[in-house]
């Protein structure tokens, strides 16, 4: 009978699941499926787009040995000042969404209002707005200008890595503005951890700083994985990103070969971000 019953609730676990996933699949097989194998398809072909028809032909490989091996301006002219620039970004994103969760997580008056200001730009903000605020500089920081910040990097790091430094001082508020998601998935997890812990350590005579450190950070180290895998999406499809700006109707199938490239390259981002986390959580365990 424990058997059955264990074998009855496994399986009402899973249909449970499944129920919750179905519409996410259901959406992906009709949106989402056809478009991107079609996309893989084209990536092999020649393609003439005409007013009546499209038309392909089979190359094979031409297009990804072009973009990686004869054309570098398609690919790593841009993209790699961008993967420069994304270095910085994630932590930062990452970390300012994490101060600001512990904060937002702490009692005090107004909170449920300033939790709505920090979630709202994930709700009113597209991609061209982004792009208008970035081509009118609103989101650069006062201070940059006043007190010549982007001269003395420029005058203390190699233009390899000053001028993507410079670029994220230029858009640091949109920066910020798009860690919503973050601080919302950092302050769910806080609230994971029980009180019982940190008032067991007061009395032990631990103050806030020991606290964040053995309690806190390691409870939440399965959100920070989260928001960085997250964050290295989002800012893979960032409106500035030079990728995206790329797509050409002239030349369908080379640009389809451009966006694999680019998937296999975020997905090696997300696979050191893999092995990172299991290497932590080993050590934890050990």
């Amino acid at each position: 009978m424990n058997r059955k019953a264990r074998l009855r609730s496994s399986l009402i676990e899973y249909l449970e699941g499944t129920l919750f996933i179905a519409p996410w699949f259901i959406g992906f097989i009709v949106f989402m499926a056809f478009p991107i194998g079609y996309s893989l398809f084209m990536s092999f072909q020649d393609v003439t787009i005409t007013a009546t028809k499209t038309t392909t032909r089979y190359i094979g490989w031409t297009h990804y040995k072009y973009i990686l091996f004869e054309n570098g301006s398609l690919l790593y002219n841009q993209l790699l000042p961008f993967l420069r620039q994304a270095l910085f970004m994630i932590p930062i994103i990452v970390i300012f969404a994490l101060l600001i969760a512990i904060i937002l997580n702490q009692k005090f008056p107004g909170r449920t209002f300033f939790r709505a200001i920090f979630f709202l730009p994930v709700i009113l903000a597209t991609g061209e707005v982004v792009k208008e605020f970035l081509t009118q500089g609103e989101g650069d920081l006062g201070f940059m200008s006043k007190f010549n910040i982007s001269g003395l990097i420029q005058a203390n790091l190699s233009a390899t890595w000053a001028d993507p430094l410079i670029s994220i001082l230029d858009s640091f508020v949109l920066i910020l503005w798009y860690s919503g998601v973050q601080i919302l998935i950092f302050l769910g997890g806080r609230q994971t951890i029980s009180n019982s812990a940190y008032e067991a350590a007061r009395i032990d005579g631990a103050g806030p700083w020991e606290t964040f450190w053995k309690i806190t950070l390691p409870a939440m180290t399965p959100f920070i994985f989260l928001n960085m895998i997250y964050t290295v999406v989002d800012l893979f499809t960032f409106p500035t990103n030079p990728i995206l700006s790329k797509v050409r109707e002239s030349e369908y199938g080379q640009y389809s070969a451009l966006f694999w490239i680019y998937f296999m390259i975020i997905a090696f981002f997300l696979a050191i971000l893999f092995l990172i986390f299991s290497r932590v959580t080993k050590s934890h365990r050990a």
